[in-house]
């Protein structure tokens, strides 16, 4: 399967950057992960987001949206994955996503109605979707 996961900045903490690197490693044995991190400049500009996401099946983060159980982000991946259209996980800068952003994506993910901090997000984003690849191979991890 295609993802492609959009941030606004890149991680910036030290044990952040380690667990993103960690994460991306192990979500590639299982996927065709690409990343694009925008600048924090354009955390506001829709059209330079939207520009990112291109025509993928878009998925952004906002704490309001559906919450999901590792089984249940498997089932997901599971479903999308026989269709052959990428999938974009998009994380928004410290404030998050401009609600146009949050309005035109195809499912709004929401880890927990707790607020993390920015760095941490993409380093959940990275391990629940890899946890979730594991649940679909089989593979141990996840327990």
């Amino acid at each position: 399967m295609k993802i492609h996961v959009v941030t606004i900045g890149a991680p910036k903490l030290s044990y952040a950057k380690i667990g993103w690197e960690e994460y991306l490693s192990r979500l590639q044995r299982f996927h065709n992960v690409r990343v694009t991190h925008l600048h924090d400049k354009w955390a506001n500009d829709s059209s330079k987001i939207i520009e990112s996401i291109g025509n993928a099946f878009s998925v952004a983060l906002a704490i309001e949206g559906k919450q999901l159980s590792s089984p249940e982000l498997a089932d997901f991946l599971e479903q999308r994955a026989p269709l052959g259209q990428e999938l974009c996980f998009i994380i928004g800068g410290p404030e998050g996503l401009p609600p146009e952003i949050i309005q035109r994506s195809n499912l709004q993910w929401s880890f927990s109605k707790l607020t993390f901090p920015h760095d941490l997000a993409m380093v959940v984003l990275l391990e629940t979707l890899y946890r979730a690849s594991t649940i679909n191979a089989g593979v141990p991890y996840h327990k």
